[in-house]
């Protein structure tokens, strides 16, 4: 009976629009086979199941076919999202993304849980405590990883390199994101940013006065590093800290009126003096933005590895049942005209990196000594 009532209320549908059938009969043909389908799973699946589970997954199963940005969030998971983004939130501290159907660790979150027990940027998620990982949605699996603060949980990755699978006991805390670090090493002014959250263009400006009271400081060091990304609008105004004019991005989308470019203004806070940016696989998104827009315009010279390859926007869409949807709506440009999508920003000088677990003051840190010693040559 649920059938014949779908089909009706499509012929009604049909009857009362000026699109002939024939036009779209490919696609009535499959929303009528995706009801049958439902239909079978509800009658003849061995386990009962929840059918407004199915549909989530259903929902999700389309937006994650376009690209692995895209997704579903259920009224519970979008509360959750607005929570995390206010800076302070329960977890494991790292940013992931899906790569072929398989989680992939992104960034670890710096003195994050995740990070302090040697999780890396392009770590493969396949086993969260006893369960599976593959096969399940982003946000499920995110949603796997969440729980209480001080609960343990066990994640077992795949690493490439490594043949055997690593396991982890990691202990949830609150993280609390503190997105800028500095420190004179040399009389060098590093700065290492690990977030572009709303108060980061402040802290670097505020950090970079700070440092330009000591005479001695003439050069610089942007360690971008495992971040992962965050505000466009904080990629641009830090991009502009070093910039006089020109381009620093561009964004497309599949409405030409919604394109938009963004340029520099006038005044380079650090006075053209040389500036030296540290990236690597964990750099990502407005990471990439700005060590790409550096780089284009010859401002600073990039040290370390190849960036991840997250050139897309996405946004946030809420939906009538008070949940929302991550949709790709455009994706970034370098000044160039180079996407960032899959291929990432390379570096001026390719050096690996030394180390799991990098710190400002470490001896081991080979891309830090090499920026060092380039600044001094």
């Amino acid at each position: 009976m649920r059938k014949i009532i779908f089909n009706l209320s499509f012929v009604i549908f049909l009857s009362c629009t000026s699109f002939s059938y024939s036009a779209n009969d490919d696609i009535y043909k499959k929303i009528d086979l995706f009801s049958e389908v439902l239909e079978k799973v509800n009658e003849e699946y061995v386990d009962e199941v929840n059918q407004s589970e199915i549909m989530d997954s259903a929902i999700n199963g389309v937006l994650q076919s376009l690209d692995p940005y895209s997704s579903y969030m259920s009224p519970e998971m979008f509360e959750n999202m607005q929570t995390e983004t206010s800076g302070e939130f329960g977890g494991l501290g790292i940013e992931v993304g899906m790569e072929a159907g398989v989680v992939k660790v992104i960034s670890p979150i710096d003195n994050s849980p995740a990070y302090r027990v040697g999780v890396k940027a392009g770590d493969y998620i396949v086993k969260i405590n006893d369960v599976q990982v593959q096969g399940k949605s982003l946000n499920e699996a995110v949603e796997l990883m969440r729980g209480p603060v001080n609960s343990d949980i066990e994640i077992t990755v795949r690493r490439p390199g490594t043949k055997k699978a690593l396991i982890f006991k990691i202990t949830r805390e609150v993280i609390k994101i503190q997105s800028v670090k500095t420190k004179l090493i040399e009389n060098v002014g590093y700065i290492r940013l690990t977030a572009f959250n709303e108060n980061s263009s402040e802290q670097i400006k505020k950090k970079i006065k700070e440092f330009k009271k000591n005479q001695k400081v003439k050069n610089y060091i942007l360690d971008l590093r495992n971040n992962p990304g965050g505000l466009l609008s904080q990629a641009i105004k830090i991009s502009d800290f070093f910039l006089d004019d020109g381009e620093i991005v561009s964004t497309k989308s599949r409405k030409n009126y919604e394109n938009r470019k963004w340029f520099a203004k006038k005044g380079d806070l650090i006075n053209g003096n040389t500036l030296v940016v540290l990236i690597n696989y964990g750099s990502a998104s407005a990471s990439e933005i700005v060590a790409g827009a550096l780089k284009d315009h010859k401002r600073a010279i990039l040290v370390g590895e190849n960036t991840y390859g997250k050139g897309s926007v996405q946004s946030i869409i809420p939906m009538k049942n008070k949940g929302a949807i991550r949709l790709t709506v455009s994706k970034y440009y370098l000044p160039s005209g180079e996407s960032i999508s899959e291929v990432g920003v390379s570096p001026d000088i390719e050096v690996a990196e030394s180390n799991d677990d990098f710190r400002i003051d470490t001896d081991t840190d080979n891309q830090l000594k090499f920026a060092l010693k380039l600044l001094k040559g």
